[in-house]
Formats: structure tokens, sequence, C-alpha cells
């Protein structure tokens, strides 16, 4: 199911159910409809920067870990598999987090499930 982000900042950003409840749990909402308020864009900003800053940290341990699982049998052959790029939490979280520092400039609330 797809959530849309609305507010008067921004364009609307849309997302999967499954990428946008990591991001509203962090910040205390309900996946299933909500507010995010002008007032409390400016802390739900520095909460998701605090996690993209925290999940990048780990990124080149765990792209190592992939690299070797994709690329490795049980026999320790290398062969030329594609390399596997899973989507990270920066890059989903980006596009909200440009709505939420845009409504915190232009004093607008974002809304979705409404």
């Amino acid at each position: 199911m797809l959530i849309t982000f609305k507010s008067k900042a921004a364009a609307d950003v849309v997302m999967y159910e499954s990428h946008a409840k990591p991001i509203l749990d962090l910040l205390h909402k309900d996946l299933a409809r909500g507010v995010i308020t002008a007032a409390e864009a400016g802390d739900a900003v520095a909460v998701l920067e605090q996690q993209i800053n925290a999940s990048k940290s780990h990124e080149a341990a765990e792209a190592l870990a992939r690299d070797v699982n994709a690329h490795h049998n049980a026999d320790v052959d290398d062969h030329n598999h594609e390399k596997i790029e899973p989507v990270s939490f920066s890059a989903r979280a980006y596009p909200l987090l440009d709505m939420l520092r845009e409504a915190k400039k232009g004093n607008y609330d974002i809304l979705w499930g409404v």
C-alpha cells in the first residue's frame, strides 16, 4: 500500500508503507494517518538527519558482507555476479526530509492518510 505525504511546502511524496514505517516510527507517528506540524518539523529534521548519519556509518561493512555473499559460493570461487545494491535508508528518507525542511521554512504542516 502507498502513503502520500502532502504539504503546501513541496510536491507530494509517495512511499510504500514498508518504507515509510521506519521513518514514521522514528518520529513516533501513526502509519495510517497523521500530521507533522510546522512546529514539529525542526525536531523531525534533526531526528532523521541523526538516523541517516548513523546508518551511513554502517554502510561500508554491510556492503562488504553483501559483496562476499554475492560473489563467493561454498567453494570460495569468485563468479562475476551482479552487485547487489539495496536502496539505503538515507535515499528512502531524503524526499520526506526535503519536504520537512521546506515545511519548516514556510511554516506548513505535512499530512498523510487524509
